[in-house]
């Protein structure tokens, strides 16, 4: 795996981009595409399998949420490591190993998803599925380096949509599976993964390549953390991503638990709401691209909010069709958020970088040196996200039965973001009495 290190990258230099750049940096997004699908696809495979576990099974709702969050909240810690990986690695390096390791928890899964395995034994499988979400954060900052500033949003925004669309594709195969053949063959849906895993894993490994300028460093990390838009783009990806993947997780399981819906009726509803919400991610991108990422986070919150008015009321006059259209248009929301707030990173840092004083070339150096390094903390807590919500879920199912107090929360947090992204990123400081250094335009990152 040594081959394949392109030793020269400068994608800002729109004559190398127009001749050489464009052309590797589209084949190798295409290919990190394939991977981080396969990859999201195992790290929620579990919310597909909590559904072929009938009474039989001897796990309760509560142990079937735990379940799901276990899987979400590993997938959130190995983003992390994940993310330097690349730089030690080499990108194309990476993508190969973190493709075949899909092949343990898959594997895993196919020999002990049966009626009889411990529930101890269930939750160390789920938590293996986990290393699949690993791979959204380690393509994303191998991507983010392919790309220029003027191009982040939409690479961005088509990768991770690419990858999340794994999440419906999953839940579209167990709801072929238990449709044709019932709810008592699972194993099918992990025998479709394992030809798939091998195939992302070749196809990397023959048309990816590695880029030798990108390197770890630890001062960037440091001052990543350091760094308060870290932070606070976290916590918005929280809302965003988190919201988005908690839901993907849960959304099977409430239907079941709070509306009766049968294994096959809630697999039948359960892809729409995450595939809607991975197709339109890169209109966030693009979106944030035009008209800026804070203005189009800012209205994704308040639309958030007002959708999760909307569930709340249909949790508590029972309404399924109410119901389905709220949270479906949360999906939609949680899609268009996540493209808006990745478009911001790289923007915030390299509108730092020129309010430093540096220009051209040397301030988009910077910003993705600092940006590649925030990714994948920002990633990483935003997963967290999704613990939350599903653990939310689960306190909510067994202190009242609904998933209501867990909206209740959900709706004060999307106030919060709201908050935060207008008042960090849109309010108008005020003007310096002695204009020192250029001001930084947040609301056009």
């Amino acid at each position: 795996m040594a081959g394949r290190w392109i030793e020269t990258w400068e994608p800002e230099d729109e004559t190398f981009w127009r001749e050489k750049g464009e052309r590797v940096a589209r084949r190798n997004l295409w290919f990190s595409v394939l991977s981080e699908h396969i990859g999201f696809s195992i790290w929620t495979l579990w919310s597909v399998m909590v559904l072929f576990m009938g009474p039989e099974y001897g796990v309760d709702p509560a142990g079937k949420f735990f379940l799901i969050s276990t899987a979400t909240l590993v997938g959130a810690l190995v983003r992390v490591p994940y993310t330097f990986a690349v730089a030690r690695f080499g990108g194309r390096n990476w993508t190969v190993f973190s493709a075949v390791s899909l092949l343990v928890p898959t594997l895993a899964a196919y020999l002990v998803m049966e009626p009889g395995t411990s529930y101890a034994t269930f939750v160390v499988v789920a938590a293996l599925t986990g290393i699949g979400g690993g791979n959204f954060a380690s393509s994303m900052t191998n991507i983010n380096a392919f790309f220029p500033l003027r191009k982040k949003g939409w690479a961005l925004g088509l990768n991770a949509g690419g990858g999340n669309i794994g999440v419906p594709v999953v839940q579209l195969i167990g709801l072929l599976v238990i449709g044709t053949l019932g709810a008592s063959h699972p194993r099918i849906v992990l025998g479709v993964y394992i030809p798939l895993i091998v195939v992302s894993a070749v196809c990397a490994a023959l048309y990816m390549d590695n880029l030798r300028p990108v390197k770890n460093d630890g001062g960037a990390a440091l001052e990543a953390v350091r760094d308060p838009h870290t932070w606070i783009m976290s916590v918005l990806y929280i809302g965003t991503f988190g919201s988005f993947i908690g839901y993907s997780f849960a959304f099977g399981l409430v239907l079941q638990t709070q509306f009766g819906r049968t294994p096959l009726q809630a697999a039948s509803l359960t892809f729409i709401g995450p595939l809607l919400g991975s197709l339109i991610r890169p209109v966030g991108g693009r979106l944030a691209d035009r008209y800026g990422g804070a203005r189009i986070t800012l209205a994704t919150f308040g639309a958030m909010a007002a959708a999760t008015v909307v569930v709340i009321q249909a949790s508590r006059s029972s309404s399924l069709p109410v119901f389905l259209v709220g949270f479906i248009a949360l999906f939609v929301l949680t899609g268009l958020g996540n493209g808006s707030t990745y478009k911001m990173i790289p923007g915030i840092f390299h509108a730092k970088a020129l309010a430093q004083g540096l220009d051209g070339e040397a301030a988009a150096s910077q910003g993705r040196r600092i940006s590649g390094a925030a990714m994948g903390l920002i990633g990483a807590v935003g997963a967290l996200g999704g613990l939350a919500i599903n653990l939310a879920f689960r306190q909510s199912f067994q202190t009242s039965g609904t998933g209501t107090a867990a909206f209740w929360s959900f709706l004060a947090f999307y106030g919060v973001c709201s908050a935060v992204t207008w008042a960090v990123y849109l309010r108008r400081p005020a003007p310096a009495p002695v204009p020192t250094k250029p001001q930084i335009g947040y609301a056009e990152v």
